[in-house]
Parts: structure tokens; sequence; C-alpha cells
């Protein structure tokens, strides 16, 4: 068993949010990779898309996530799936912070697992 903890001090900025990549990691062959992130009180992810697919898992706190410009609450509890090129961005309006959980996908690290998964057979 390897268990992978938030660690709030090797946390790096990225996209505006606080982000600690936990994925991927040797020994764990997975066809997505995913990171812990913390949007600070008063703060917001950068607005951005990508050609990922990709999931995000509301883990503690209130925000707001914007997608394509439509704007609906986000908490805890909460799991949001956004597809290929949506523009989105996380908006913490609180005094605590907004930490969530996100996977991405795409074609390319589906086939990259299967090789891998074939290989070790």
């Amino acid at each position: 068993m390897d268990i992978r903890k938030l660690d709030r001090g090797a946390m790096k900025a990225e996209y505006g949010a606080l982000i600690q990549r936990l994925l991927p990691w040797a020994g764990l062959n997975s066809p997505f990779e995913g990171a812990w992130s913390v949007v600070e009180p008063g703060g917001a992810t950068a607005a951005h898309s990508h050609h990922e697919y990709e999931m995000f898992i509301a883990t503690s706190g209130d925000a707001i996530l914007d997608v394509d410009g439509e704007r609906r609450p986000f908490v805890a509890g909460d799991v949001a799936y956004l597809t290929p090129g949506t523009e989105h961005q996380v908006i913490n309006s609180t005094d605590t912070d907004f930490q969530f959980y996100s996977v991405w996908w795409d074609q390319e690290m589906a086939d990259r697992f299967k090789a891998r998964h074939e290989t070790a057979g």
C-alpha cells in the first residue's frame, strides 16, 4: 500500500491555485493524472481550457465553478465533469480555503496506459 498525503508546504502555484500533483507516480499504472488543488480565500484559478477531459471533486469549502460563462455553486461533496475545450475557472469568494481534487485524461494517456499494462503482462 502506498498512501500520498496532502502536503501544503510542498504545493506549487499553478493556474492561480496551490497544486500538489499526485499522479503519475512510480509503480502506479493509471490512464489519468491528478492533483490536489487549494484556492485560497478571495482567490480564483486562471480561466483556461485544454484538450483533456477533467473531473473536479470538491473536498472542502464553498466556491463558484464558472464553465463557459455559466456560474454555479461548487461545494464539498460535489463532482464536476468538464469536456475538452470548455473554459473553466474556480472562484473562492469566501474567507476559508476551497480544496478539490482534479483528475484529467485523454486518448494519449489511455494509449500509454494500455501499452504499459500489456508490457507488464
